[in-house]
């Protein structure tokens, strides 16, 4: 075989165990996402902040190795960064307008 060859099969081998690695991770994940549920960790926002932690690691795992983020430059990286600011400050807009002496709570 041709040096070539036997480089790509390598690479392709190495790439195979980080997918099965990462879906591992990401099982393991919703397994602790499912134990987590079962236990009452003093208040419901204590219980929803654990949930959303473990949901943003396994989507950081998605986007970094499955979406191939981990490698890209520094573009991406940026549209991310918007990306996350969005979601943090429409996550903060919701966990707002759930108190119930906010100005936008109607009764």
């Amino acid at each position: 075989m041709s040096e070539t060859h036997e480089h790509s099969i390598e690479d392709a081998k190495k790439h195979i165990r980080t997918y099965l690695i990462i879906g591992f991770a990401l099982m393991c994940g919703t397994a602790m996402t499912v134990w987590a549920s079962y236990i009452n960790f003093g208040s419901r926002e204590i219980n929803i902040a654990i949930a959303l932690l473990i949901a943003t690691v396994k989507s950081s795992l998605v986007a970094g190795f499955f979406m191939h983020l981990i490698s890209e430059r520094k573009m991406i990286y940026s549209v991310l960064a918007v990306t996350v600011f969005f979601f943090v400050a429409l996550m903060a807009l919701t966990v707002w307008s759930m108190d119930r002496g906010s100005i936008i709570h109607y009764q």
